[in-house]
């Protein structure tokens, strides 16, 4: 009985965290099951194409419409119900990427109230074996490059009893199952129903474990139940209005809550339809949108930088109903919306939003007029990451969890319904997470109230990422904004180093634009000197050839800082003064 207080005490916070102000809210179905089974025995979408997929490289196009995805996930639903014994609660690993199958797999496993973990195919080996063996998964799904890896790791875990192969072989080795056979017509449809009879899901069941990033130790698993996927997507589509006549284009990856919730989930959510690319490519991007007829594509700030560079020319497409770009899950810089919004016409629908929180939290308003639009955007130190959406609650807290004034820095802490159920197995990360009735994001960041009253936040960097010089806050990104201004850099990342009079110093890694002559320190040192106070210029610079972002586009900032370590170590005893 003594060990059970602190883990009640951890509930009641997380709890407190999930509760938001005024009238309740409650979704329609009982069960991801029969959401899903609303949504594809409606007769009015039955040949509404739900889903098409695109692999450029291989020439891959297929399409769904809502009848035959549904007939689809049956048919996987079958196969892990009849054929591999999954059921209620079970763990589902994916080592897979932007595939069709991945969206039944995951739809099937849901249906049956069985939870998805999704791991990318990049992840080195040990990453792998980590996360599946604290997620506990009883089963894994895995594209048939990477057999061999998964089934040796398999010997090491006494929970993982099967493994599935996916791919283009029609036998798989190693004795894995072949989910290509599962899906052939041989295979019976042993579920007429997504729930099996005698087995009631309920909103409430985990149904997706994300682990994060993981930058500073092991990755924390976020878990989150199939009401929270839903809730999210019910905020998003009323936000920006999708409906039926709405095409979605999906190119951040699926194995991350933004291409699964904004692109997935969404358009399934309102009736409309989503086109999964295999790959992100710049080349044929605005292509697919016009052929599509796509109404809006989720992207992070590092795609729109790519299509800048690529600088398409767009008049041959027809863009007509082409919306605009939703972004977030890397930081944006005001050059980058500038140029973006300036070069194609097109909006970009700023927001914010972390695993935790399902997926997007708030975004900029869809109802400002242009000038408005860009002032949020481009007006202050950073762009605005918008107001709160349907189901949140945001403020900007104190280390004691007091509110801050506008424009004062604090941390930027998220409260309500989407917020999940806490991390996997990890009491120690809950404890620092939910506290004083919020989600604190971890996050630094200031709100600035306009003329309606309403409170619009912004993201100024994350509060482990800090470069604290002289006991002064600096927010690396604000160096980021002014180094990538200069014609001749094509990725800034500024970074920490130890500092004997200072604590910290700043340094920045840098990689040239390729084609022109490439700048020196000295040139870029200069540069900075006339657009940041001292304390704030970059004191060294590094120069490098890779650009180190994550799979889901966040710069890899605390990763490259420990990269750098060593050559920077040199600088630890100089004094840097101005003028110097």
């Amino acid at each position: 009985m003594v060990q059970m207080g602190p883990l009640r005490d951890q509930r009641n916070n997380i709890l407190a965290a999930q509760h938001i102000d005024g009238p309740p809210f409650a979704l329609p179905w009982r069960s991801f099951a029969a959401f899903v089974s609303s949504r594809i025995e409606d007769p009015a979408l039955a040949d509404h194409v739900f889903l098409t997929y695109y692999d450029d490289d291989k020439g891959v196009h297929r399409r769904y419409t809502y009848r035959v995805f549904g007939d689809q996930v049956r048919r996987v639903a079958s196969f892990l119900y009849d054929g591999l014994g999954v059921r209620r609660g079970d763990r589902i690993a994916t080592v897979l990427f932007n595939h069709d199958h991945t969206v039944l797999i995951y739809f099937a496993a849901w249906a049956l109230g069985a939870v998805i973990v999704p791991i990318n195919v990049e992840e080195p080996t040990e990453r792998k074996r980590y996360i599946l063996e604290h997620s506990e998964a009883t089963t894994v799904f895995c594209w048939t490059d990477y057999l061999d890896e998964v089934i040796a790791l398999q010997r090491e875990l006494p929970a993982l009893k099967e493994v599935v192969a996916v791919g283009d072989l029609s036998t798989a080795s190693g004795g894995a199952r072949s989910l290509t056979q599962a899906l052939g017509s041989a295979l019976p449809f042993l579920l007429s129903k997504l729930e099996p009879a005698g087995r009631e899901g309920a909103l409430g069941d985990e149904a997706l474990i994300v682990y994060t990033s993981g930058t500073t130790g092991p990755p924390k698993g976020v878990v989150l139940s199939a009401r929270h996927l839903l809730l999210d997507a019910d905020a998003i589509a009323e936000w920006h209005g999708f409906g039926h006549a709405d095409r979605l284009m999906c190119v951040l990856p699926i194995h991350h809550v933004n291409g699964t919730v904004v692109t997935l989930l969404t358009p399934f959510y309102c009736g409309a339809g989503t086109v999964l690319m295999r790959k992100f490519k710049a080349g044929t991007w605005w292509r697919h949108v016009g052929e599509e007829h796509i109404t809006c594509v989720s992207v992070v700030p590092t795609l729109l930088e790519f299509l800048i560079e690529a600088d398409e020319d767009v008049a041959g497409y027809d863009l007509s109903g082409f919306r605009g770009v939703i972004c977030g899950a890397g930081p944006l810089l005001k050059e980058t919306a500038a140029r973006f919004e300036d070069r194609f016409k097109f909006p970009i629908r700023h927001g914010y939003g972390l695993s935790e929180t399902t997926c997007y939290s708030s975004f900029l308003p869809d109802d400002l007029s242009p000038g408005e639009h860009r002032r949020w955007l481009t007006g202050y130190e950073f762009p605005s990451i918008g107001v709160p959406i349907k189901h949140n609650e945001m403020a900007i807290l104190d280390g004691t969890g007091q509110a801050v004034q506008p424009m004062i820095r604090g941390e930027i802490c998220i409260r309500g319904r989407t917020v999940c159920d806490g991390y996997l197995k990890r009491p120690d990360a809950n404890d620092a997470a939910f506290r004083a009735g919020w989600f604190r994001s971890g996050d630094e960041g200031f709100s600035v109230v306009d003329s309606r009253g309403r409170a619009f936040f912004f993201i100024s960097g994350r509060l482990k990422e800090l470069i604290i010089r002289g006991g002064v806050n600096i927010s690396p990104l604000e160096i980021d904004d002014v180094l990538r201004r200069h014609p001749g850099v094509k990725f800034a990342m500024a970074v920490p180093f130890e500092n004997r009079y200072y604590g910290e110093e700043v340094a920045v890694y840098i990689v040239t634009q390729d084609g022109i002559p490439a700048p020196s320190e000295s040139e870029l040192l200069d540069f900075c000197r006339s657009h940041l106070p001292f304390a704030r210029r970059p004191k060294v610079v590094v120069f490098g050839q890779d650009v180190p972002y994550t799979a889901t586009g966040k710069p890899k900032r605390l990763a490259l800082k420990t990269t750098l370590a060593t050559a920077l170590r040199r600088y630890r005893d100089i004094q840097f003064k101005e003028g110097s």
